[in-house]
């Protein structure tokens, strides 16, 4: 697998100049600055630790300008498994000096070296290998695997205590490295992709160069494979892909038999049986073994996966939340890093940013969101990973009805194809509830005041019942200029069924620069207060309001109703 681009953190602005000359070095590599100390940064964070964590969580290589001390102390606690870890570099805010911390089984020394050269400083790589033979040899380019890395290094261990060794096998990239070269050595370093047990002097490294193309109605294709390739002596770790028909791409025992087996799954078109799948897959090479189920091919080269048909396509419908990056759950940011395609109302796609140069934005009106849900599916179905973009949670009022109403009718295969996965967000009326303490508490009702995909008479019979069952009420689209009148005739229904002392939370911009949030009544609160960025919260019968030592209130709806369960 290709290394992932960087992230490059920055403390202070002192480092920016430092960063930018980096980012020529990895040109989509992202500057992640703190909020209210680095003006000019691709992105911001607001806290140092929980970013350097997550980073490393996601498997991203860490470029960090500060003092190494500070990159340690805060990875320490995720320091658990040597050689499952992405490069993590300290660089001086200066650029005077490159430090690799972790991942030196990730290809850390080559990055240090990668700066250090667009520096123009010397790295300060400390690895013995490294600076003895010039290569690491237990971390062997893409499209090889290592064997054993606990005998890899004692491997090296013996080739640092004086030993030469003898090279099996193409290994081209180690032509300009500095081994002690001897066709009598005890040492070897065997490249090949042939299953067998590795003698005690041995370095073996494999080629990643078998496809194995299988058919959908072959049943436990993991253990197929597995005996496909005890069959034929070959060793699992040069497994580089399945290939598997364009029309069985939904099918969920191909996914799973892929992951199960650690390698990536691609798909062809045409219909055929397995033989003629891996054809397609690869036509200047024959199957060794190919009937109607499965066929497996050895190529004289490591094979790239991304080269060959197409993966299946993503589309992944997500909630930014309110609009704090703190309040964006984890998956979210995960799925708008690897995304290809972003789509969504301007507004929230910007939200959602920056983004690397090569993330293409697709943004559009806000009225337009079957014509962005069927663009996504086209995308998407191209092996694209798509990404739409909705405020609060997707399935409030949001894009994920629109994306599966989409799905619904469409006839088109490829789009059923689609790895549709909806990922949810805080909505507004929950951030809202939490600023104001708990008016949500108990039963309640979620509604839109717009009328403009359902009939206003619709809302007001929901009104009306959910006013007479007691539920506290959480309005949506309140009020804009083309709709005025509608707030202040929903107040009339509920004026109908509640108290004027009711309590009501008025909450604009919540989770966003310049939030207000509020307290009032029912029969204080007018249709003017109020504008479309406002979250209205009704309260129920039961809710209450008491002070807060900070001279503002406490707005919750006690979870028991009528009588106390203790009374």
């Amino acid at each position: 697998m290709a290394r992932q681009t960087p992230a490059i953190v920055v403390l202070g602005s002192g480092s920016l100049e430092t960063a930018r000359r980096l980012q020529q070095c990895y040109p989509d590599a992202m500057i992640h600055g703190l909020t209210g100390r680095v003006e000019g940064a691709d992105r911001l964070y607001d806290e140092f630790g929980t970013t350097l964590r997550q980073l490393y969580r996601n498997d991203t290589p860490i470029i960090a300008l500060c003092a190494a001390g500070i990159v340690i102390r805060t990875l320490a606690s995720e320091l658990l498994e040597k050689g499952a870890e992405p490069p993590v570099l300290a660089v001086a805010e200066d650029g005077s000096a490159v430090v690799p911390l972790l991942g030196g089984l990730g290809g850390v020394n080559l990055m240090a070296r990668e700066i250090a050269a667009t520096l123009g400083v010397a790295p300060a790589i400390t690895t013995s290998g490294e600076l003895r033979f010039g290569t690491c040899l237990l971390n062997p380019p893409d499209g090889y695997a290592l064997a054993d890395l606990e005998q890899g290094k004692r491997f090296v261990s013996d080739l640092l205590a004086g030993e030469s060794v003898r090279i099996e096998g193409a290994a081209p990239w180690l032509d300009s490295a500095n081994l002690p070269h001897d066709h009598q050595a005890r040492l070897s370093i065997h490249v090949g992709s042939s299953e067998r047990a590795p003698s005690p002097h041995e370095l073996l490294i494999y080629p990643r160069n078998v496809l194995v193309a299988v058919g959908a109605d072959l049943n436990n294709a993991v253990t197929a494979v597995r005996q496909a390739l005890q069959d034929r002596k070959l060793a699992l770790p040069a497994l580089a892909c399945l290939v598997a028909a364009r029309s069985a791409m939904a099918h969920p025992a191909l996914a799973q038999a892929a992951a199960e087996l650690g390698v990536p799954l691609r798909f062809v078109d045409g219909p055929g049986d397995a033989g003629e799948l891996a054809v397609r897959a690869l036509p200047d090479s024959l199957p060794v073994v190919a009937n109607t189920d499965l066929a497996l091919v050895v190529a004289s080269q490591p094979i790239d996966a991304r080269t060959i048909g197409q993966r299946r396509g993503r589309l992944a419908v997500i909630g930014l939340g309110p609009g704090a990056a703190d309040l964006m759950v984890p998956a979210v940011k995960t799925e708008l890093a690897q995304a290809d395609d972003v789509l969504g109302y301007e507004t929230y796609v910007r939200m959602a940013g920056p983004f690397r140069p090569d993330q293409v934005l697709h943004c559009t009106d806000n009225r337009e969101e079957m014509q962005r849900a069927r663009h996504a599916f086209e995308l998407a179905s191209q092996g694209r990973s798509v990404v739409v973009v909705s405020s609060g949670d997707p399935g409030v009022f949001a894009m994920a009805a629109a994306v599966l109403e989409a799905l619904h009718e469409s006839h088109e295969s490829d789009w059923h194809n689609v790895d549709v996965q909806i990922l949810p967000g805080v909505s507004a009326s929950l951030a809202t509830a939490a600023q104001a303490g708990a008016p949500l508490g108990h039963d309640f009702c979620v509604l839109s005041l717009s009328d403009n995909l359902k009939p206003w008479a619709i809302i007001e019979k929901r009104l009306e019942l959910a006013c007479q069952a007691d539920l506290a009420l959480a309005f949506y689209n309140p009020i804009s200029r083309s709709r005025p009148w509608q707030l202040g005739r929903a107040l009339e229904i509920v004026a109908a069924h509640r108290d004027g002392m009711t309590p009501v939370v008025l909450g604009r911009d919540i989770g966003r620069p310049g939030q207000t949030l509020r307290t009032t009544t029912l029969e204080r609160l007018t249709p003017d207060q109020v504008d479309m960025r406002t979250m209205v919260l009704v309260g129920s019968s039961t809710t209450c309001v008491f002070p807060r030592a900070d001279g503002g209130s406490w707005t919750y709806t006690p979870r028991w109703y009528g009588q106390r369960p203790d009374s």
